[in-house]
């Protein structure tokens, strides 16, 4: 039987600011927040709270210097970002596996 227990669920990814920065950087590298920010469509404010909530969990890793005398913020997926993406990928499609095979009996 498919686990459709909610705490199974991974917390730090279901918000849809978190999950898109995840989706984002597994495919972008190490980017500067500004990208980040612009890809995902979304206030300064909004995706740093959300990029430290992602840095907490150890999802991602920050990377603060200067460039011309301007403070830079490189973000990059983790080894551990990118299986927590992976692992919610998996269990969604699990979660959806009895519904799919369901409809294809009716068919």
């Amino acid at each position: 039987m498919t686990d459709f227990d909610h705490n199974a669920i991974d917390e730090v990814l279901q918000s849809r600011v978190r999950i898109a920065i995840v989706a984002f950087l597994a495919s972008a590298g190490e980017v500067d927040f500004s990208v980040i920010r612009d890809a995902i469509r979304t206030t300064d404010g909004n995706a740093s709270v959300h990029l430290r909530k992602l840095e907490e969990a150890g999802y991602v890793t920050a990377e603060k210097r200067f460039v011309q005398r301007k403070p830079q913020t490189r973000y990059a997926l983790t080894d551990r970002g990118r299986k927590a993406l992976l692992d919610h990928v998996a269990h969604l499609e699990a979660l959806l596996s009895p519904a799919k095979s369901s409809r294809e009996k009716r068919k």
